[in-house]
Protein backbone atom coordinates (compact mmCIF):
# COMPACT_ATOMS: atom_id res chain seq x y z
CA UNK A 1 0.00 0.00 0.00
CA UNK A 2 3.50 2.61 0.99
CA UNK A 3 4.46 2.08 -2.81
CA UNK A 4 0.90 2.74 -4.22
CA UNK A 5 0.84 5.51 -2.35
CA UNK A 6 3.84 6.47 -2.44
CA UNK A 7 3.74 6.18 -6.64
CA UNK A 8 0.42 8.17 -6.88
CA UNK A 9 1.84 11.13 -4.91
CA UNK A 10 4.92 10.99 -7.87
CA UNK A 11 1.97 10.58 -10.92
CA UNK A 12 0.82 13.66 -9.13
CA UNK A 13 3.77 15.60 -9.15
CA UNK A 14 5.88 14.02 -12.43
CA UNK A 15 3.48 12.95 -14.62
CA UNK A 16 3.62 15.43 -16.95
CA UNK A 17 6.95 14.84 -17.79
CA UNK A 18 6.63 11.24 -18.88
CA UNK A 19 5.49 10.36 -21.93
CA UNK A 20 1.37 10.50 -22.32
CA UNK A 21 1.48 6.63 -22.83
CA UNK A 22 3.21 6.03 -20.05
CA UNK A 23 1.08 8.31 -17.44
CA UNK A 24 -1.73 6.63 -18.54
CA UNK A 25 -0.19 3.25 -17.81
CA UNK A 26 0.73 4.27 -14.32
CA UNK A 27 -3.02 6.03 -14.57
CA UNK A 28 -4.61 2.56 -15.05
CA UNK A 29 -2.29 0.92 -12.42
CA UNK A 30 -1.87 2.80 -9.29
CA UNK A 31 -5.15 5.34 -9.38
CA UNK A 32 -7.81 2.92 -10.89
CA UNK A 33 -6.43 0.13 -9.80
CA UNK A 34 -6.59 -2.00 -12.99
CA UNK A 35 -3.93 -5.25 -13.28
CA UNK A 36 -1.71 -5.53 -15.58
CA UNK A 37 -3.34 -8.01 -17.54
CA UNK A 38 -6.74 -5.44 -18.01
CA UNK A 39 -4.64 -2.69 -18.84
CA UNK A 40 -2.77 -4.70 -21.78
CA UNK A 41 -6.42 -6.36 -22.91
CA UNK A 42 -7.05 -2.16 -23.20
CA UNK A 43 -4.26 -1.46 -25.25
CA UNK A 44 -3.85 -4.03 -27.38
CA UNK A 45 -0.44 -4.65 -26.27
CA UNK A 46 0.81 -7.83 -23.92
CA UNK A 47 1.10 -7.46 -20.30
CA UNK A 48 4.79 -7.67 -20.55
CA UNK A 49 5.14 -4.54 -22.59
CA UNK A 50 2.36 -2.39 -19.98
CA UNK A 51 4.51 -3.90 -16.92
CA UNK A 52 8.18 -2.62 -19.02
CA UNK A 53 6.38 0.45 -19.47
CA UNK A 54 5.07 1.12 -15.92
CA UNK A 55 8.49 0.09 -14.36
CA UNK A 56 10.48 2.48 -16.46
CA UNK A 57 7.93 5.18 -15.94
CA UNK A 58 8.58 4.69 -12.00
CA UNK A 59 11.94 4.35 -12.47
CA UNK A 60 12.11 8.03 -13.97
CA UNK A 61 10.19 9.23 -11.81
CA UNK A 62 12.07 8.14 -8.75
CA UNK A 63 15.00 9.88 -10.61
CA UNK A 64 13.19 13.24 -10.80
CA UNK A 65 12.22 13.39 -7.36
CA UNK A 66 15.61 12.28 -6.26
CA UNK A 67 17.08 15.20 -8.11
CA UNK A 68 14.34 17.42 -7.64
CA UNK A 69 12.53 16.85 -4.51
CA UNK A 70 9.53 18.21 -4.95
CA UNK A 71 7.10 15.56 -3.45
CA UNK A 72 9.28 15.24 -0.22
CA UNK A 73 9.25 19.36 0.50
CA UNK A 74 5.95 19.32 -0.01
CA UNK A 75 5.39 16.83 3.17
CA UNK A 76 7.37 18.60 5.23
CA UNK A 77 6.30 21.55 4.08
CA UNK A 78 2.67 20.35 4.88
CA UNK A 79 3.39 18.97 7.96
CA UNK A 80 4.56 22.07 9.20
CA UNK A 81 1.85 23.94 8.15
CA UNK A 82 -0.19 21.77 10.09
CA UNK A 83 1.89 22.54 13.45
CA UNK A 84 1.17 25.85 12.91
CA UNK A 85 -2.33 25.39 12.81
CA UNK A 86 -2.14 23.80 15.93
CA UNK A 87 -0.10 26.11 17.44
CA UNK A 88 -2.16 29.04 16.64
CA UNK A 89 -5.19 27.10 18.17
CA UNK A 90 -3.39 26.66 21.09
CA UNK A 91 -2.20 30.72 21.02
CA UNK A 92 -6.40 31.12 20.72
CA UNK A 93 -7.32 29.31 23.25
CA UNK A 94 -4.35 30.63 26.07
CA UNK A 95 -5.90 33.67 24.84
CA UNK A 96 -9.59 33.41 25.23
CA UNK A 97 -8.25 32.09 28.75
CA UNK A 98 -6.64 34.50 30.50
CA UNK A 99 -8.68 37.38 27.79
CA UNK A 100 -5.15 38.83 27.24
CA UNK A 101 -5.56 40.71 23.68
CA UNK A 102 -8.56 40.89 20.81
CA UNK A 103 -5.42 42.03 18.29
CA UNK A 104 -3.56 38.88 19.37
CA UNK A 105 -6.58 36.21 18.86
CA UNK A 106 -7.00 38.38 15.66
CA UNK A 107 -3.24 37.66 14.47
CA UNK A 108 -3.75 34.45 15.25
CA UNK A 109 -6.75 33.38 13.26
CA UNK A 110 -5.19 35.05 10.49
CA UNK A 111 -2.27 33.07 10.39
CA UNK A 112 -4.02 30.43 11.11
CA UNK A 113 -6.67 31.33 7.55
CA UNK A 114 -2.99 31.82 5.59
CA UNK A 115 -2.05 28.43 6.77
CA UNK A 116 -5.31 26.70 5.74
CA UNK A 117 -5.19 28.35 2.50
CA UNK A 118 -1.46 26.96 1.18
CA UNK A 119 -2.28 23.64 2.49
CA UNK A 120 -5.50 23.34 0.06
CA UNK A 121 -2.98 24.48 -2.84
Amino acid sequence: MAKNYEMAVLIDFYGEMLTEKQRSFLEYYYNDDLSLSEIAENEGITRQGVRDAIKRAESQMLEMEERLGLAERFSEVSKKLKEIIECTDKITQYNIRHGISKEINDYSLEIKSAALTLLEI
